[in-house]
């Protein structure tokens, strides 16, 4: 990844003789060195400057940039399928799916937007061709890749971080690796819970116990907010997860998963500052209703 600053100046560039002579414009400025150049500026530009090294650090940490993605709209049971294995590699998701929303975070963090093409589904009423020519398990994500195709949210997102370029989303600490994969076999045991909680046929009790579970483990690494300290595919797997269940759980059981449990909130907090997730992301009230329907009593 390659960052061009350009630097515009006015004035005439002082010399080494003038310098001398005025001691105090030497101390007003900033040296900031750059390969082979060094370059005298005023404080002002050495804040920019600090500004937009920030900014850079933020971006690679996570692979992304600002630019803003279009995304196409999703395909129905009257919409032509795409040109299946023509050599393309294509992520189908569901914009409201949060299964598929990992593999699209995953996508997205690694910096593949252009490398890897977003094939939407409307899960309502999805096209026959995507069950008989593309996924026969009928469900997203999946991803088309080298002439097949591949599902599984969980195996999608080590996929895409183990077989594309991009920063790498898993650490190569054994001890993180270790409790990474203790936390890929709790997502569902995670899940459960909550929702029971969520249709009524469960507890309070028992959905915050599975918060607490979160709570603890994310106290586990002290490098920093995240689940394995720094940004991982574990923070993947329960984002999409989460975010729902913050939002539901506030708007309609009126419990805050946050309340007492500061590294949680810490974490959601960080989170909501990433690039990759925040372009997936839907409406809160649109997720909320979503789940209204799912949870509702059927008659």
């Amino acid at each position: 990844m390659t960052f061009t600053m350009k630097v515009g100046f006015r004035g005439i560039a002082p010399t080494s003789s003038s310098l001398k002579s005025r001691p105090h414009v030497l101390d007003s400025l900033y040296v900031a060195k750059f390969p082979n150049t060094t370059v005298l500026c005023p404080p002002k530009l050495r804040l920019q400057a600090k500004t937009i090294r920030a900014s850079l650090s933020a971006t690679m940490a996570t692979g992304v940039t600002s630019v803003q993605e279009a995304l196409p709209p999703a395909l129905t049971s009257t919409s032509d399928p795409p040109s299946i294995f023509d050599g393309k590699t294509r992520l189908y998701i569901s914009y409201t799916c949060p299964f598929a929303q990992r593999a699209w975070i995953a996508r997205n963090c690694k910096g593949l937007e252009e490398k890897i093409e977003l094939v939407p589904i409307n899960l309502q009423d999805r096209p026959s061709w995507y069950k008989e020519k593309v996924y026969p398990p009928n469900k997203v994500p999946s991803l088309e890749h080298n002439n097949e195709v591949k599902g599984e949210s969980l195996d999608l997102i080590r996929y895409i971080d183990s077989n594309f370029e991009g920063p790498s989303l898993f650490p190569e600490d054994p001890a993180k690796r270790e409790f990474a994969e203790e936390l890929f076999t709790y997502t569902d045991s995670f899940s459960k819970p909550v929702i029971s909680f969520f249709k009524g046929e469960g507890t309070e009790a028992a959905a915050g116990a599975a918060f607490d579970y979160i709570e603890t483990a994310l106290s586990k690494f002290e490098d920093g907010p995240f689940f394995l300290g720094q940004f991982s595919l574990v923070d993947i797997a329960y984002a999409p997860f989460i975010d729902r269940f913050q939002h539901f759980a506030l708007d309609v059981k009126k419990y805050d998963i946050t309340a007492g449990r500061p590294k949680l909130a810490a974490w959601i907090e960080e989170m909501n500052k990433n690039e990759g997730f925040n372009k997936t992301r839907r409406d809160p009230k649109e997720l909320v209703e979503i789940y209204k329907k799912r949870f509702s009593p059927q008659p």
